[in-house]
């Protein structure tokens, strides 16, 4: 019960010092509020025309398959560097088989769907 109390201390004081910092910046930061202030900016840059616009959907598709390899790879580098280590055994090898085949599995869907053509 006691690793509870531990966890429990550690949520407290983390949401303590959340309230605490949120406090001194209401009180020591300047709140004056003008029109420039107000106003809708996208970068440093005033908004020109309306306020909607379509976006293509394969530009994030593209950034969500490079997200995924680039996990992949931050998984099989390190396994990568220790596969020469006697202790290593087979279990991870396998493991790691199975970690890329998923890989591979989820490679052929996007591919089988037409995600990987550029049109």
């Amino acid at each position: 019960m006691e690793w509870y109390a531990v966890v429990g201390a550690c949520v407290v004081a983390g949401v303590l010092l959340f309230v605490a910092g949120m406090g001194a910046r209401r009180l020591l930061a300047p709140h004056v509020p003008t029109r420039g202030k107000l106003s809708t900016y996208e970068s440093g840059v005033d908004p020109v025309g309306v306020d909607w616009a379509q976006t293509q959907v394969r530009y994030f598709v593209y950034a969500f398959l490079y997200v995924i390899f680039a996990v992949d790879a931050v998984y099989l580098f390190p396994w990568a560097t220790v596969i020469r280590s006697v202790d290593l055994g087979v279990a991870s090898v396998v493991e790691m088989a199975i970690f890329v085949g998923v890989l591979l599995i989820g490679l052929a869907h996007a591919w089988r769907r037409g995600l990987l053509r550029w049109s």
